[in-house]
């Protein structure tokens, strides 16, 4: 029988000399070396995701790059990145990577609360720990996942986070991910935040571009929290090159009688897919993903995610929201999983989007695998326009279309940022909202004159 060798692709094959050629300097011991070749082989077998992989059907990486950016090796502390980290109004812990690398010198180290713990991952990487492999690789649902397998591969650096048992850190936690923009590369980090029995505290991820050069980032954080716990975690991906290609990963195992929050945004972002890979590892446990994708032009954002019920009464909520315009694309691929044993499961999955011309388009795939017979599970998606009858009565009221337009859409969008738990962080992300409408009610503005 002949054996078919597909053809690998211009990018393909600049990866594969890419990690040959980087591999002996990857920072790791034996075990991390093994979980590196391990994915690269996989990645090498299936090649970078393509339409035909019904997970990454909607967003075809294969497509989009075509040539494989030269890896990011050093952090550029450019006056740019030093512009972009001074207008950042979050305080608390900061945590600074530049081009995937940590950056001591622009993070506030002197701030670190007692019961926490910050390395950076490169220094992890070597430690001897013997659950290393086991933390990095998080939940089985994302193994097959050929994006996460490359950021494993060519994972070089990032952050390592350690909340000890029973600790409450009162200052959030804040991953600043720029792009120094001097020249065109491929950043790949990776982030650990591990949350002991009854830990709680707050991180917020800021990805952003310093510069005008479009980037290829693939960027991953696992969270693994004990029984107990609370964490809420915010992203917010704005501020980056229209050409420039992401691929952020979530992975986080959650432990019994625990809370897990995660919400995102994504805003004048580029091509963003986001990936969530979420395990219950103990019982009545609640966890909530949620988001808002704000797109316009050519903008294009993938949400999928996979939600495993492997034990008895869990909750989870999901809920995105997605406002498009131009010749914008959003897409949501929810999966929720319930096992035979995870009886009394409680699930709602919900996409709902606005689309504010016929040039934009959202494709929503929800679903659920129940295999357990006593659950309250559902799912919804929504693609609408705004709503002709709230704009009649805010318009009757004196208010020109385009500020009537803004505030719908703010109440559209509010539904899902109401809840962020930190009222500085909801504050924030409803000031990137606030932004992001007037832009756009500015250009309506111009273009009816």
């Amino acid at each position: 029988m002949a054996i078919v060798t597909p053809l690998k692709t211009a990018a393909e094959q600049q990866l594969v000399q890419q990690y040959a050629d980087s591999k002996a300097e990857l920072p790791g011991g034996p075990a991390v070396r093994k979980l590196r070749e391990d994915a690269f082989a996989g990645f090498e077998a299936k090649g970078l995701p393509h339409r035909r992989l019904e997970s990454w059907r909607y967003t075809d990486l294969r497509t989009l790059l075509r040539e494989a950016r030269p890896l990011a090796g050093g952090a550029a502390v450019t006056a740019a990145v030093k512009a972009r980290l001074a207008a950042l109004k979050l305080d608390g812990l900061r945590l600074v990577l530049v081009d995937g690398i940590f950056a001591p010198e622009l993070s506030t180290l002197d701030a670190i609360p007692e019961g926490v713990s910050v390395q950076s991952l490169a220094e992890a990487l070597v430690s001897p720990r013997e659950d290393l492999t086991r933390i990095l690789a998080g939940p089985s649902v994302g193994n097959d996942d050929t994006g996460l397998a490359l950021n494993t591969a060519l994972m070089r650096d990032g952050v390592f986070i350690e909340i000890a048992d029973g600790v409450e850190v009162e200052q959030r936690i804040v991953i600043v991910a720029l792009a120094s923009g001097e020249e065109e590369r491929a950043v790949f980090h990776r982030s650990v935040v591990l949350a002991g029995k009854g830990a709680k505290g707050t991180v917020v991820e800021v990805s952003e571009a310093a510069g005008k050069a479009a980037q290829q980032i693939n960027g991953a954080i696992v969270f693994e929290t004990g029984d107990e716990s609370e964490i809420q975690h915010v992203r917010i991906v704005t501020r980056q090159q229209a050409a420039t290609v992401e691929v952020q990963s979530l992975l986080a195992t959650v432990g019994a009688h625990a809370k897990f929050d995660s919400f995102a945004l994504i805003c004048n972002a580029g091509t963003v897919r986001q990936q969530h890979f979420v395990r219950y590892a103990g019982e009545h446990t609640e966890i909530g993903l949620r988001g808002v994708n704000l797109l316009r032009g050519s903008e294009h954002s993938d949400v999928t995610l996979i939600v495993d019920h492997e034990v008895p009464h869990g909750t989870s909520r999901e809920l995105f929201k997605t406002i498009a315009s131009g010749e914008a694309t959003g897409v949501f691929q929810g999966k929720v999983i319930v096992r035979q044993h995870a009886q009394k499961t409680d699930g709602s999955m919900k996409s709902n989007a606005l689309l504010l011309n016929d040039g934009a388009s959202m494709y929503n795939k929800p679903e659920l695998e129940i295999f357990a017979d006593d659950v309250v599970c559902g799912h919804g998606a929504t693609v609408a326009q705004i709503d002709g009858d709230q704009l009649f009565y805010l318009m009757a009221r004196g208010l020109p279309r385009p500020q009537a337009e803004a505030l719908v859409l703010q109440a559209f969008a509010g539904e899902a940022v109401e809840f962020i738990a930190d009222e500085d962080v909801r504050d924030l992300v409803m000031t990137e909202v606030e932004t992001w409408l007037k832009a756009r009610e500015a250009a309506s503005e111009v273009s009816t004159v």
